[in-house]
């Protein structure tokens, strides 16, 4: 039998993302909702011993003989974040994740991405993307899916910690599933942060009629149906993460958290409920770092590991988001309950809006073909 050797590709840059729907929030919150249920089920694959881990970094250390070593400074990142997904997906890829704060003096976003789509077959390289707004749109989708199933429906209030890439797309996740959103409460460290983001919704979410800059933690979190801390900061010491005091929360909120947070002993009682994005990712990361764990990764769901660990709670009141997608639990159970859900992150989110995305560009004839070989010259 005679095989076709050749292996085109697909190379799409930041601006053929966006012509084959990258930014299309709705419809990503729709597909991370769709690869949830198959996370639940057990349809993936990702990096680790369990198959559940966040991806392998590179880390430099504080002194290196080598003068031309990188330094570990803040969100210093070389990342390789790889993944499979099964279900209507089938694909394989991996994000190479590069980020330096530094980069911001030089006029360039903290994080470099770029994402590779592979046949899972072969390997073959279907496409490889620009994957900055491919990132920050399934991220941001995160807590719009938990939106979907765990905050009131009447929800009109966000109150929002860092106005910047990631409170953007979250903002947009939160109003494609809770349509009665009109007013937002902002904190931001900037003023041109805070008046970019202002902008934005302007220019994007005319519903929204009230935007209140607020000056402290507490004032964001009063009287909002729906929280978000989207904020960067400095990581080891969780005593300096923005906090969440259980006297600020007015009842029936949901908290999604996809940043530095931390909680006070009233959040950490048990008629608050926990939830996660994926609990063996964070029991993965829990294996792999020091403890207390949330020293070295200040997601709020890696508290609940340390909490656990600590008898400040039992592991079965730890829920995950997937199981309700299925059906096999409840999202929210009244209109008082408090709900806070710690979102990290997966690699099998960037294959499922990569490969939508990247699906939607072969129909509308998007981006450029490139050639790998017609024959490889080794077999």
């Amino acid at each position: 039998m005679v095989y076709d050797t050749k292996i085109d590709f697909l190379y799409l840059s930041e601006q053929d993302m966006i012509q084959a729907g990258v930014t299309d929030m709705p419809a990503c919150v729709d597909t991370m909702e769709e690869m949830f249920g198959l996370l639940y089920k057990g349809d993936y694959r990702m990096a680790g011993p369990n198959s559940d881990s966040h991806g392998a970094m590179v880390t430099f250390p504080e002194n290196s003989p080598f003068s031309t070593m990188p330094k570990p400074t803040a969100d210093r990142r070389l990342m390789a974040m790889p993944a499979y997904l099964g279900g209507s997906f089938g694909t394989a890829g991996v994000k190479w994740y590069c980020s330096n704060i530094e980069n911001r003096q030089k006029g360039l976003p903290r994080s470099i991405l770029m994402f590779t789509l592979n046949d899972v077959v072969t390997g073959a390289p279907l496409a490889h993307m620009s994957a900055n707004l491919l990132s920050a749109y399934r991220t941001g989708a995160i807590p719009g899916v938990g939106a979907r199933y765990l905050a009131r429906k009447d929800s009109k209030v966000i109150g929002l910690l860092g106005p910047g890439v990631m409170g953007r797309t979250s903002v947009a996740a939160f109003i494609a599933v809770c349509p009665q959103i009109d007013t937002i409460k902002i904190k931001g460290r900037g003023q041109k942060s805070i008046d970019e983001f202002i902008n934005w919704v302007k220019a994007n979410y005319p519903q929204i009629t009230n935007i209140e800059v607020v000056d402290s933690i507490e004032a964001l979190v009063r009287d909002s149906d729906i929280v978000s801390y989207c904020n960067s900061g400095e990581v080891g010491d969780p005593d300096t993460y923005p906090i969440v005091k259980r006297e600020w929360v007015k009842a029936g909120a949901f908290l999604a958290m996809p940043a530095l947070c931390n909680i006070d002993a009233g959040m950490e009682q048990a008629d608050v409920r926990k939830v996660v994005d994926n609990l063996g990712m964070y029991e993965a990361w829990y294996e792999e770092v020091p403890k207390p764990a949330h020293k070295t990764i200040p997601l709020i769901g890696v508290r609940f590991m340390d909490m656990i660990a600590e008898g400040k709670m039992q592991h079965d009141e730890l829920e995950d988001i997937g199981k309700m997608i299925v059906g096999e639990a409840q999202g929210r159970k009244n209109d008082d309950e408090i709900i806070i859900m710690s979102v990290g992150g997966m690699p099998v989110e960037d294959v499922a809006w990569a490969t939508v995305v990247y699906r939607n560009a072969v129909e509308q004839g998007i981006g450029v073909k490139l050639n790998l070989w017609d024959t490889p010259t080794l077999r």
